[in-house]
């Protein structure tokens, strides 16, 4: 039975009639980053034609007000998602999401889809912006596996030998960090800070170590050297374990593919560091430091000025999201995060300075 005769099934639209019944604006670029084709959700979304976008760099239709972006789309075979990123066209400003992917099939060719990113979002009766329920629901949805992952550890543990219990327990404490992580993401926009109270450093660092080394190959050596008279940090224990993690499972994936992988940790105290933390109108002592290092090749040049900006990544297939919540974190405990590169020894050093609790 041929297609069209009475019983034959629908016509079915080719990719081009795909394409342009997109709600969103799909941008094929060429690898000289120039429009080779512009679907019409593209043109209602820019304000400008095919005709006047086609033949015309990327980045001269549009102007990214964050550099990370805008040197994103730069370079070749860069992918990226990104939400809620501002743009200019012509005269015009927008709040756009973004992606960029590669087909495997046209290397350098790249795939740009935008959409209106004020679309997820609604004011307020004073015309204060407020976020739709997405995320609180997402959140739930989350949190649920996660409390019934918390419960089958428990009933592990009650089987488990003296062996086995730290492994469940490991689970537990884990679960928690994520649920707690999951409710920080969701406040990361909000300018008030995570409470902050004593914490015992080792205790934080130890917890953090114990889980990236669970996931890690055995071919890493871990070092460390801790100073065991430090005091206890100001600072949120949820937090500051997730800022080890992330930092400690970067060192090791960078150095992943050296000779001899090693990621040391340190803590020491150091004097004279000083932060002016605007949120408090006035300098704070931060004589605490935790390194982390890795004997790995080191970040690309390009982007180390800016590693700890959002969707900036050394990784293949990295978001570039793990640095900023890191900076993103330990501003919120009165610290600071930075990072050095030791070319005639080799290591890659990130340092976090905190204050002391009194």
């Amino acid at each position: 039975m041929s297609e069209g005769e009475p019983g034959a099934g629908p016509t079915l639209p080719d990719a081009r009639e795909q394409i342009n019944g997109l709600s969103f604006a799909l941008l094929l670029l060429a690898p000289d980053h120039v429009i080779h084709e512009a679907n019409p959700a593209s043109e209602n979304l820019l304000g400008l034609g095919s005709q006047r976008m086609v033949g015309r760099s990327f980045l001269d239709v549009l102007t990214f007000s964050q550099s990370a972006v805008q040197k994103r789309f730069a370079e070749n075979d860069a992918q990226l998602v990104a939400r809620g990123v501002d743009a200019k066209v012509g005269e015009r400003m927008l709040r756009l999401n973004i992606t960029l992917s590669t087909p495997s099939s046209h290397p350098g060719w790249r795939i740009a889809t935008l959409s209106d990113a004020s679309q997820g979002e609604r004011f307020g009766a004073q015309g204060s912006r407020t976020q739709l329920r997405g995320p609180a629901v997402l959140a739930h949805e989350i949190k649920n596996p996660l409390a019934a992952i918390r419960g089958a550890s428990q009933l592990l543990a009650r089987k488990a030998d003296e062996s086995q219990k730290p492994l469940t327990a490991l689970i537990a404490d884990e679960v928690d960090r994520i649920a707690q992580l999951i409710d920080r993401m969701q406040r990361l926009g909000r300018e008030r800070a995570e409470p902050i109270k004593p914490v015992n450093l080792h205790a934080a660092i130890h917890r953090a170590y114990e889980t990236v080394r669970i996931s890690s190959a055995a071919t890493v050596a871990w070092g460390e050297e801790f100073d065991p008279s430090l005091p206890p940090v100001l600072a949120n224990e949820g937090a500051l374990v997730q800022v080890l993690v992330n930092l400690m499972a970067n060192a090791r994936d960078a150095c992943a593919s050296s000779v001899a992988p090693q990621v040391k940790l340190r803590t020491r105290f150091v004097s004279g560091i000083v932060w002016n933390v605007i949120r408090l109108g006035r300098p704070v002592k931060l004589p605490i430091e935790i390194q982390v290092s890795d004997n790995g090749p080191g970040i690309d040049p390009a982007v180390s000025d800016d590693i700890f900006e959002p969707f900036v990544s050394t990784k293949t297939n990295g978001q570039g999201l793990g640095l900023a919540l890191v900076q993103k974190l330990v501003r919120d405990m009165d610290g600071r995060v930075s990072h050095e590169r030791d070319e005639d020894g080799g290591w890659t050093h990130f340092r976090i300075h905190l204050p002391m609790a009194r």
